[in-house]
C-alpha cells in the first residue's frame, strides 16, 4: 500500500513506522489514523518482521487528535466513531512487540499511542499530557493505568496536566530517556534484542500480555 502520512522502513526483523505529518505536529486526523491502522495490519501480516517501532517525524511525537476536524464534527461524535474505534483496537491488539520511540511531546492521543505500546523510550525533550480533557474529549484511562497504576493515571486523565520526561521516567511511563540524536538507534537496539527470540515465542508472550491487561475500548 502507498502511504501519504506515514512511512514504513524495514531492517531485517525490525520495522519503523513513522508518523509523517510534521507540519501539523503529527496530529491524528482521520486519514492519519486510518494509515496507522493499515500500516500495522501490513506489519502484522509480514512474517519477516518480529518487532515494530513507532516514532514521529519532526520535533513532536504526536500532538493528539487534530482539532481542525472538530469544526465540522464534535468530539463526542468523532471519538466513538468507527475510524477511532478501529484505530485504537488495531493498536491495542497488535500481535507483535511494539516500541514507542517518543521523539518529542506526546499529547492527548499521542499519550494513547505510547501507552498502547509495550516499551517506551523517550528523547530528553519529550513531554506528556491528556490535554484533550480540556476541550471535552474523554481520556483513555485503561492502558495508562496498566502501566503507571490507577492513582497516578486518574490524576493525569482527570487533570490533563502536562508532565516532563523526568517525571514520566519516575512514574514508569517510560523506561529510558536518551538524547534526541540517540533515540532511534536506542529503540532499534532494544528492538533487535527482543527480535533475537523466535517470532512464535514473541507472539505468545504478546498474547499473554494482552490477556493479562485486557480492557474494553470505550470512550
Amino acid at each position: 500500500m502507498a502511504y501519504q502520512l506515514v512511512t514504513l522502513e524495514r531492517d531485517e526483523k525490525v520495522a519503523v513506522l513513522t508518523l509523517n505529518r510534521p507540519e501539523r505536529r503529527n496530529a491524528l486526523n482521520t486519514a492519519l489514523r486510518d494509515e496507522i491502522r493499515a500500516a500495522l495490519e501490513e506489519l502484522e501480516a509480514d512474517d519477516a518482521v518480529s518487532v515494530a517501532i513507532i516514532t514521529g517525524a519532526g520535533r513532536v511525537f504526536c500532538a493528539g487528535f487534530d482539532t481542525s476536524e472538530f469544526a465540522t464534527t464534535p468530539p463526542a461524535e468523532i471519538f466513538p466513531g468507527e475510524s477511532a474505534t478501529r484505530y485504537h483496537h488495531r493498536l491495542q491488539y497488535f500481535g507483535k512487540p511494539l516500541i514507542a520511540a517518543i521523539n518529542g511531546p506526546a499529547m492527548g492521543g499521542g499519550v494513547d499511542i505510547a501507552a498502547l505500546c509495550d516499551v517506551r523510550i523517550a528523547a530528553e525533550g519529550a513531554a506528556f499530557g491528556h490535554s484533550e480533557i480540556k476541550f471535552g474529549a474523554p481520556t483513555l484511562f485503561g492502558p495508562l493505568a496498566a502501566i503507571i497504576g490507577g492513582g497516578i493515571a486518574r490524576d493525569l486523565c482527570l487533570s490533563g496536566r502536562r508532565i516532563d520526561v523526568q517525571e514520566a521516567l519516575r512514574i514508569g511511563l517510560v523506561s529510558k530517556v536518551v538524547p534526541s540524536e540517540q533515540l532511534l538507534d536506542e529503540a532499534k537496539a532494544v528492538a533487535r534484542t527482543i527480535a533475537e527470540a523466535p517470532a512464535a515465542a514473541l507472539r505468545s508472550v504478546k498474547a499473554a500480555i494482552l490477556e493479562a491487561t485486557s480492557w474494553e475500548f470505550q470512550l
